[in-house]
């Protein structure tokens, strides 16, 4: 199942923001895999109060996106999907530009992580 963790500031997330953040990087997904996808997408928003966050040894004052996409590192060489990680970075960049503006677009680090066969599971069992 893919799965992201964001990380931003907590004054970022106002109660409006974050159905469209996990609708946005739901289609981010979707866009690379195929509508059938969306569905198995997890989102997690986890906000950081500002002054716990920080950026070159001080504080940080701007948003900042700290995004974490993990699934099955076999998902990422399909030899029908080719590029699939940098295609998922493009689309999660856009994604979150498209909901938190233009502005951000430089500050937003994605992560790709490939998880191996065997190292994941669902409902107690190895899948």
């Amino acid at each position: 199942m893919p799965h992201f963790s964001m990380h931003i500031r907590e004054e970022a997330l106002d109660g409006t923001v974050e159905p469209k953040l996990i609708s946005a990087l739901t289609d981010a997904v979707g866009a690379v895999y195929g509508e059938e996808f969306r569905r198995l997408v997890g989102v997690d928003l986890i906000g950081i109060p500002q002054h716990r966050r920080g950026i070159g040894g001080v504080p940080a004052e701007i948003d900042a996106p700290l995004v974490t996409l993990s699934m099955r590192e076999a998902a990422y060489h399909l030899p029908e999907i080719p590029d699939a990680p940098a295609r998922l970075v493009a689309t999660t960049t856009d994604a979150l530009a498209g909901v938190l503006g233009e502005g951000i677009r430089e500050q937003v680090i994605v992560t790709i992580v490939g998880v191996p066969e065997g190292r994941t599971g669902v409902a107690g069992t190895v899948a």
